[in-house]
């Protein structure tokens, strides 16, 4: 198994986050993950306007990521944030349904490089988002994972991992939002 490292996504490695997202046209769409900040994605925002939106961001710290490292390439990340800064999530309806205490942070998004999938990028990615959350202050992180239990699920559809990644890093169960989505959280000791 291959030791990966991780580094945030900073102006510093915005260029190896880009090669990424480049290898794979833009992943999913073109979306460059914005699809879970205020501007969203959709038919109206070319692959070019994300790519330019995440960078400004990335460029202003208004974005944050654990990217995951194979030697000096670039091969997943683990996106979070504040609510304020990633306000879309997927099954806002239920989610809402519920009201529940605001949590700190959001995980909303992972991607792992397709030469790359199966060989724990996506838990070493999640690793590094919640080392990074202690480094910034610690406190309640969610996330929205899916069960994939009994079933069989394309590891490219899985954009928000898997609740059995997210409950072995220490993640319980909150209630469910779905079919096969989770409300998961855990608690992050400052750093």
């Amino acid at each position: 198994m291959t030791s990966f490292s991780n580094r945030p996504l900073t102006a510093e490695t915005w260029p190896d986050f880009a090669a990424l997202v480049e290898r794979h046209n833009g992943v999913w769409g073109g979306c460059w993950c914005m699809a879970f900040h205020a501007e969203g994605v959709g038919k109206e925002r070319a692959p070019a306007q994300n790519r330019a939106d995440k960078e400004a961001r990335v460029l202003r710290g208004a974005a944050h990521a654990a990217l995951v490292f194979d030697g000096e390439t670039c091969v997943g990340w683990c996106q979070f944030g504040s609510h304020a800064e990633l306000p879309r999530i997927k099954a806002r309806k239920a989610y809402e349904a519920e009201p529940a205490p605001p949590a700190d942070w959001r995980i909303t998004c992972l991607f792992v490089d397709k030469t790359q999938r199966r060989r724990g990028v996506a838990a070493a990615a999640l690793a590094g988002a919640l080392e990074e959350i202690g480094r910034l202050g610690g406190g309640t992180v969610e996330s929205f994972p899916e069960d994939t239990a009994g079933r069989a699920v394309s590891a490219s559809f899985l954009h928000n991992g898997t609740l059995e990644m997210f409950e072995a890093a220490g993640f319980t169960r909150q209630r469910r939002l779905g079919k096969d989505r989770w409300l998961v959280r855990t608690i992050v000791a400052g750093r």
